[in-house]
């Protein structure tokens, strides 16, 4: 599986709304400022997240962009997917020592952004920002 930029971007971007109150649009230069994304670049990741229905978007000056569905309903693999347009395991040109073993890391990296949701990452994030780190200056 391939993760260019833009799907990290993307991620970001639908983190970031899975982590704000459900009901209030966010616009997207509050998005790119928090997940220090170029606003341009994600004004179009967000319109294509919308047309995959990942998002939708109010108009207006109080409008931005929502989660169209929960974020438990929200698998990583299927946002990946669509952001890399379906491109799947990497193209091998012919058989070779490693094939077997490139086929078993593809298998192995689908099967967790399968089994992932955006909020499995949201809780396992805020998890370890809530953990207690000791701060030993004096």
């Amino acid at each position: 599986m391939n993760i260019s930029l833009k799907s990290e971007y993307a991620m970001a971007a639908l983190f970031d709304l899975a982590t704000q109150d459900p009901r209030i649009p966010i616009k997207i230069g509050d998005i790119a400022r928090r997940q220090k994304v170029p606003q341009k670049f994600l004004e179009l990741i967000l319109a294509g997240l919308k047309q995959g229905g990942f998002v939708e978007s109010r108009r207006g000056a109080e409008g931005g962009y929502l989660l169209a569905r929960a974020p438990r309903a929200i698998l990583v693999g299927e946002i990946l997917r669509f952001v890399e347009g379906g491109k799947e395991a990497r193209k091998r040109r012919k058989e070779n020592p490693f094939t077997d073993f490139w086929a078993r890391v593809d298998k192995a990296i689908s099967d967790v952004v399968d089994q992932t949701t955006l909020d499995d990452v949201v809780r396992t994030w805020r998890e370890k920002q809530g953990r207690y780190v000791p701060n030993w200056d004096i």
